[in-house]
């Protein structure tokens, strides 16, 4: 019975889409012209998201917001792509191509931004006129249940919202976060804030106000007590250590830097992990222009102006190019330096940069990076800092500041922990990713050695693995109190975007349904995907209305060169 309720509850909320899309589609239909096709077209994106997405009553300006973000990678796929592809018309992606596709653009966003709203309006008028929409729910049962989740990332955050979907009616089981940090980090747009385009609290998302039954404790964990199902966090209270049992365990602890044994560089180099990492680096940069902008001596001021970023993968290339962006943004209100002081590189141990993506989109990006500035050390490996001076395999380079992000590491309390490792530190998980030997403890995402069910193959440490790992995990660990069948991972990836400078990225997204095959392209298009996206998935409405905000006034107004932190804290 409960398992019919639920299939008629998907089948409203898809009707529902449906009616929206088609009649969202309005704008679509003026743009692109076939009125049938624009309609159905509507009707099934309508569909697809009404279903796919969980509405919450009401929430009209975030489902505006959202599904008006929506609009940019769809048109990029549909408008751009398919279209194009469907009637044998070459694909054109120069600045000009992806011009003439601008009425598109609109259409829809429009169409994403009027689908939201009428979705939204049409479930809050079926659930007030029909009541709510039924669903399989789980039973309750008579023990009460503790889930503690460590760590409050990408994986982290995401268990512990599906954990308060699939236990919504199940009031005997108790969530609890536990995170050093009291906000969520929006890791794919750091670079921006290092680059000065966004505020930083901007991209930061409030656990507490972001997850609604979910018991939040700031604190750092100290220790694991395995054999008693218990977790102390460290207090500065004089009642002692905080002391939470739990039944079920959920390791989401993320990773730190590696720097592989180099105590100097680890003393001198800047991290780039954190929110305060990348305030501490803008404010570095601005610093060392500063510094340079009264120092007479030239070869000093070479050296001020000389940034080393170490690490060639996603993090290190949108870092430079966007230091890249800001530095060079920034000398217009320092007369006094020359542009070819400034001395921007990369280092990087293999042969090309982004081994995550195609060599042909590595080398566009490179090639781009390079003829807006930014020079590369490729086949070069790190070996030591001093200050001013940055050691390399093939000799030196004059730089004050370093920034290192070459390697990770699992987070650092595992290694008291008697849990199975692999070479990195992480811990191994089986498919359901289910801790081998310990009943009950699961782990996911940076600090875990997920192996994927589908391919057997190792799956990447990126917050997009994590977020479906973490569905998989709240899903079993659900499934497991009730007492029923745990669920292997497996998830194909979407895809990779990376952003090398102002209006300029690359991307290589998976085609549906055909696996090892991938759609590249670059340019405006790609960076324009790169926002729609991410813009999407950037949690919380204020948070996606702030960042339209700080990207609006970039287009009008030059970067933002007040610190914000006394550097003299951080770094001499």
């Amino acid at each position: 019975m409960l398992k019919a309720a639920a299939t008629r509850g998907i089948i409203r909320t898809g009707v529902v889409g449906m009616l929206a899309g088609a009649i969202a589609s309005v704008p679509l239909v003026l743009s692109l012209g076939h009125l049938a096709s624009s309609v159905v077209l509507g009707a099934v994106i309508g569909t697809a998201c009404a279903i796919a997405t969980r509405r919450t009553p009401k929430a009209y300006a975030d489902s505006l917001m959202a599904a008006s973000a929506l609009g940019v990678p769809l048109w990029g796929l549909i408008s751009v792509i398919v279209f194009p592809v469907l009637s044998g018309q070459r694909l054109d992606w120069s600045p000009e191509g992806v011009r003439a596709h601008f009425p598109a653009l609109v259409a829809w966003i429009l169409y994403g931004a009027l689908l939201g709203l009428l979705t939204q309006a049409a479930g809050d008028l079926a659930e007030h006129v029909l009541g709510p929409a039924a669903r399989e729910v789980a039973p309750v049962s008579s023990p009460r249940k503790r889930i503690v989740i460590l760590g409050g990332g990408f994986a982290g955050m995401k268990t512990a919202e599906c954990l308060e979907q699939v236990l919504r009616t199940n009031a005997s089981a108790l969530i609890t976060l536990i995170s050093e940090t009291n906000a969520l980090l929006f890791t794919p747009m750091l670079a921006e804030v290092a680059g000065s385009t966004l505020e930083p609290s901007h991209i930061s998302t409030p656990l507490r106000s972001s997850l609604h039954r979910t018991e939040f404790i700031r604190g750092r964990v100290d220790t694991i007590d395995l054999e008693n199902r218990k977790v102390i966090i460290t207090s500065d209270s004089s009642t002692g250590a905080l002391v939470v049992p739990y039944d079920q365990l959920v390791l989401a602890l993320g990773s730190v830097s590696n720097y592989f044994g180099m105590a100097n560089v680890e003393e001198l180099a800047f991290d780039f992990k954190s929110l305060v990492d990348a305030i501490s680096i803008r404010n570095r940069v601005i610093e060392m222009f500063e510094r340079a902008d009264r120092e007479a001596n030239v070869a000093e001021r070479a050296g001020l102006l000389g940034f080393v970023i170490a690490g060639g993968g996603f993090a290190g290339v949108e870092l430079a190019g966007a230091l890249n962006d800001f530095a060079r943004g920034i000398l217009a209100d320092y007369p006094n330096l020359n542009p070819n002081d400034l001395n921007i590189v990369l280092v990087h141990s293999r042969d090309r940069i982004l081994p995550e993506l195609s060599e042909s989109l590595a080398r566009y990006a490179q090639e781009k990076m390079e003829a807006r500035g930014v020079k590369f050390r490729l086949n070069t490996r790190l070996r030591d800092a001093r200050p001013g001076v940055v050691v390399v395999s093939d000799g030196e380079i004059c730089a004050q500041t370093l920034v290192w992000t070459a390697g990770t590491a699992p987070n650092p309390l595992l290694k008291s922990q008697p849990f199975e490792c692999d070479k990195r530190g992480a811990i191994k998980v089986d498919f359901t990713l289910a801790v081998p030997g310990h009943p009950g403890v699961w782990a996911l995402g940076d600090c875990a050695a997920v192996i994927d069910s589908g391919t057997g193959k190792p799956c990447p440490p990126t917050a997009q693995f994590a977020i479906r790992e973490a569905v998989t995990v709240a899903k079993n660990v659900a499934a497991q109190l009730r007492g029923k069948r745990l669920r292997n991972f497996h998830f194909d990836s979407l895809g990779a975007l990376c952003v090398v400078g102002h209006q300029t990225a690359c991307a290589e997204l998976s085609v549906p349904f055909v696996r090892n095959k991938s759609v590249r392209f670059s340019g405006l298009l790609a960076w324009l995907m790169w926002r729609g996206i991410y813009l999407s998935k950037l949690p919380g409405v204020e948070r996606k209305v702030r960042v339209l905000m700080d990207w609006t006034i970039e287009l009008f107004f030059p970067r933002d060169i007040v610190q914000t932190i006394d550097l003299q804290q951080r770094r001499n």
